[in-house]
């Protein structure tokens, strides 16, 4: 990528102090469920934080409240100090917090260019009368989003199937073009909902490297659920592990591998084994 686009990429100021996203005693219930119970935890900046748990601990509606997607019914939700608990999805991902999705919600019928070219706001053609009387205007829009489009394929590797359908790409790929997709939004963070689901291991790799890169050169923030603890162990740090709808344990990897109550109710026998 150029330069100037590594730049939009960053989206972070690492002047400033406090965590780039804070959930603070977040609650939500559905009738009389409660599936998050007066959660909190932070994410700070140009990490990659993992959020595990077992199915039913709440994590996804964790990442529903965060987005928008739900409202809660009560806590607070700051992204960059700024409280967002209560603004719009498209609120929230104009001002740089994005999400994918445990099953891919690509434009099937479309190229994957054509998804890329969909992502940036605000385009000045959806307008009839700019494509009437400033035709200029919006070719040279166009011709930006499209060099930027094409950058962001080369650096996923994706260039070779950039004239494809989507819904004709395999798990792995279209997982990546989730996450290219949200590179055309200049992210600050971005929320992935197990991204190794149904991938295997040779894109899994990509995808990896891929975050690991994106935190390191362009500055973007991770927030992610997985079940596979092999990734998260040797990918995230720190590691939140919910229970029931709260917080139960956070930390760097290792020292939620050898907590006790993770052991033996989400890490596995595996695990237990190793730390004793």
């Amino acid at each position: 990528m150029t330069d100037s686009t590594a730049t939009s990429l960053s989206g972070t100021d690492a002047n400033q102090q406090h965590p780039l996203l804070e959930v603070r005693d977040l609650a939500k219930s559905f009738g009389g469920l409660r599936a998050v119970d007066h959660c909190s935890f932070q994410v700070e900046r140009g990490t990659i934080t993992g959020l595990i748990g077992p199915n039913g601990a709440g994590k996804t509606t964790v990442f529903n409240l965060i987005t928008g997607f739900i409202p809660p019914d009560s806590g607070r939700i700051l992204l960059d100090g700024q409280d967002i608990a209560h603004l719009r999805p498209d609120q929230i991902f104009a001002r740089g917090l994005c999400r994918t999705f445990q099953i891919p919600r690509e434009h099937g019928t479309m190229s994957v260019l054509e998804n890329l070219l969909l992502v940036p706001p605000g385009q000045s053609g959806e307008r009839w009368w700019n494509a009437m009387f400033r035709p200029g205007q919006v070719q040279a829009e166009e011709s930006r989003h499209l060099h930027k489009a094409r950058e962001v394929l080369e650096y996923l590797q994706l260039t070779h199937v950039q004239h494809e359908y989507a819904a004709n790409l395999s798990g792995g790929q279209k997982k990546l073009l989730e996450m290219g997709r949200m590179l055309m939004a200049d992210p600050q963070i971005i929320l992935l909902d197990e991204p190794a689901a149904g991938v295997n291991r040779t894109l899994l790799q990509s995808i990896i490297a891929n975050i690991q890169s994106l935190v390191r050169d362009r500055g973007i923030t991770f927030l992610l659920i997985e079940h596979d603890m092999n990734m998260v162990m040797s990918l995230c740090d720190p590691v939140v592990v919910m229970s029931e709808g709260r917080k139960l344990a956070e930390g760097d990897p290792a020292s939620v591998r050898n907590n006790q109550a993770v052991l033996e109710a989400y890490l596995g026998g595996q695990y237990a084994a190793a730390a004793g």
